[in-house]
């Protein structure tokens, strides 16, 4: 659902809300129903027998808290971003970020390319001109083939088998393995499953056609035809913090080693919205991690530069996600995310992806460049470290206020500093 005129305003001080207050916000700027609010008030998914339909060998739910990231504007577009996700601080850097850009800049994201990959593996292959001969010279065969049959549905919405090639591999054996890449539109569905009873119903055709057997039929999850990108501008910062977060970015995009990092960061906000909207995250996280190393060396999905009074961020991946299809379709807090997204098209959630994953991680590289990560992200923590400790309902406000002396003092705090910290309370009460 689009969010009103108002969006903008009642975003103010909502960290500061109590749930209630939230949810009222929430519904107010058009975000939330009051049927998705009861949903939410009375615990969300309940029904185990829903699980039964997910998965296999179900004993219950383990539940990530949902939450919200604020001042989002994408596009010119307003939007709230959920979010599902265990760690804390995630969703507070995104929302502060976001923010920080609504004042003195702009996001905004685009998209390339329409088609997932598959491949049909011919392990060892005696006459690879031969095979390759016979399957060019059929190539345009098989992809009507498939239209016309186990691709009809996609075709149905506009989608279907656009490409097929062939690629050749040397083994180490001295032998040639043949590889035939497919290129299927899958429209709104991230579409894993039709993809791949696309090639297997294909690998019956080349197999009679070549005389060779294939070995096996599967997607892949480098999707490097269909990326999403995203764009930051701020115009008007520190000079000294615009130099600072481009040498950071710079430091990624040499090393390894900070990449690594870098990019965790930068998932830290992609796939969270892939789990609230019921997406396979980790197929997206195998594509990107393999994207960043398409160059022969891990390397940093972003990059940020400071020039001219404007710092510039850009990202560019593989963000193939679906609106329609599986869990998606299926899971009753999904849909109430993608409806909180208003989000029209697969393409579309995949360009909202690239934009929070680059604000995340401005946000860390924000951090890192001036407070440190620790000052931020352990004064958020101190809460779960107060439940951690065994605390009680009474002695958590002194407790939590014991421990930011704690931390600004000394720069650090753990689980044994709150065990400390909560011994001292208890024997000041006692005293």
């Amino acid at each position: 659902m689009p969010l009103n005129d108002e969006a903008r305003a009642l975003f103010s001080g909502f960290s500061k809300l109590t749930r209630e207050e939230r949810y009222a916000r929430l519904m107010a700027m058009g975000a939330l129903t009051a049927e998705d609010v009861q949903f939410l008030e009375n615990g969300a998914v309940k029904d185990i027998s829903l699980g039964e339909k997910f998965i296999e060998n179900v004993i219950g739910y383990f539940q990530l808290p949902l939450g919200v990231a604020t001042h989002f504007c994408i596009d010119g577009v307003e939007r709230v971003i959920p979010l599902a996700v265990e760690e804390t601080s995630i969703i507070a850097a995104l929302s502060k970020t976001a923010k920080w850009i609504h004042q003195h800049g702009s996001i905004t994201t685009s998209h390339a390319g329409e088609c997932i990959l598959g491949q049909i593996q011919f392990a060892k292959i005696p006459d690879f001109e031969r095979f390759s001969r016979i399957f060019n010279d059929n190539k345009h065969f098989l992809i009507e083939l498939a239209n016309k049959d186990a691709a009809a549905g996609m075709v149905a919405r506009g989608g279907g088998v656009r490409d097929m090639c062939i690629r050749r591999l040397s083994r180490e054996d001295g032998g040639i393995m043949a590889v035939i890449h497919l290129t299927l539109n899958s429209c709104d569905a991230m579409g894993a499953n039709c993809i791949n009873q696309v090639l297997e119903f294909l690998s019956g055709p080349i197999e009679r056609l070549t005389g060779e057997r294939a070995s096996m039929c599967i997607l892949s999850n480098l999707n490097d035809e269909k990326l999403a990108s995203a764009r930051v501008e701020l115009r008007g910062i520190d000079p000294e913090l615009g130099a600072r977060i481009e040498e950071a970015s710079r430091f990624a995009e040499m090393d390894p080693y900070r990449a690594a990092t870098h990019n965790k960061g930068i998932m830290n906000g992609i796939d969270p919205v892939l789990i609230a909207t019921g997406n396979d995250w980790r197929a997206v996280e195998a594509g990107v991690h393999a994207f960043a190393a398409r160059f022969g060396q891990y390397q940093s999905l972003s990059r940020w530069r400071y020039q001219n009074h404007t710092l510039t961020g850009t990202l560019t991946a593989p963000l193939v996600a679906g609106i329609v299809g599986g869990v998606t379709a299926t899971h009753p807090t999904a849909q109430m995310c993608l409806r909180m997204l208003n989000v029209e098209s697969a393409e579309m959630l995949s360009r909202i992806l690239a934009a929070v994953g680059l604000v995340q991680n401005l946000g860390a590289l924000r951090a890192l460049c001036t407070e440190g990560i620790i000052q931020g992200h352990m004064k958020l923590h101190i809460d779960n470290l107060i439940l951690a400790a065994g605390a009680s309902e009474q002695e958590r406000p002194l407790l939590k206020f014991r421990m930011q002396q704690w931390l600004v003092t000394h720069r650090r705090i753990s689980l044994s500093h709150a065990q400390h910290l909560l011994h001292e309370v208890r024997t000041a009460q006692t005293a």
